[in-house]
């Protein structure tokens, strides 16, 4: 399930967004103005951003060009969705950083599919389509995991992580990474948890011979190898 964080000041553009949001899936939280929404990165680092440009005390533009500046939030997707609709607010925009820009008053059937385009291209992980690796199938949308005729019964932290590793096979991930984008960024427990959960994953790919796609990489971390057993 991806997040998405909502920045907008009017109330009821804000819970128009969010109910649209919520019912097609996505979790979602709100902020009024640009501490708010700060505060919400600071906590939890979002998949998605939609962002108005006039905010109470900063102004979105500001908040995208905060963003784009640090290493953390880089790369988090933003959609600014705002009633400034003249080219040269809208090229501002997109020079501050935005991945999308949307005018006020908007359909929210384009919103909608503007927010999975853009994160089909920042963030296939978030998206419900399935993913094949190395015979090893996984599709969010039922929450199942196979090979070829054969499931694998994986605990729901394990999905998160297989998920995780087959949307980026044969990268290398530190456990510090894989606790910022499996359990969710700032979350306070330690990195041998990952080791634990990276155990309990490869027992359960064992028995369709797949364990051995979770690779240690000494001194670095985890990766997912898309070579797996001829017998299986």
């Amino acid at each position: 399930m991806s997040r998405v964080l909502v920045v907008e000041d009017e109330a009821a553009i804000a819970e128009l967004i969010s109910l649209n949001l919520r019912h097609t899936g996505y979790e979602v939280s709100v902020a009024p103005d640009a501490h708010s929404a700060q505060q919400e990165v600071d906590r939890v680092l979002p998949d998605l951003v939609i962002l108005d440009w006039m905010l109470p005390g900063q102004s979105g533009l500001a908040l995208a060009k905060r963003w784009r500046s640090e290493a953390r939030t880089r790369e988090m997707p933003i959609i600014m969705l705002t009633a400034r609709s003249d080219e040269p607010d809208k090229i501002a925009g997109l020079d501050a950083g935005a991945d999308d820009y949307l005018t006020k008053p908007f359909s929210t059937n384009e919103l909608m599919a503007r927010i999975r385009a853009v994160l089909r291209r920042k963030a296939p992980e978030a998206l419900d389509s399935a993913v094949e690796v190395g015979g090893l199938r996984l599709d969010p949308a039922t929450r199942r995991v196979s090979r070829g005729e054969r499931d694998v019964k994986v605990g729901p932290t394990e999905f998160k992580l297989l998920h995780f590793f087959m949307t980026h096979p044969e990268r290398v991930h530190s456990r510090a990474q894989l606790l910022d984008r499996v359990w969710g960024d700032h979350v306070f427990i330690e990195e041998r948890t990952v080791d634990v959960h990276v155990k309990r994953l490869r027992e359960a790919l064992s028995p369709v011979q797949c364990a051995q796609m979770i690779e240690t990489v000494r001194g670095a971390g985890y990766r997912l190898t898309q070579q797996v057993s001829a017998t299986a």
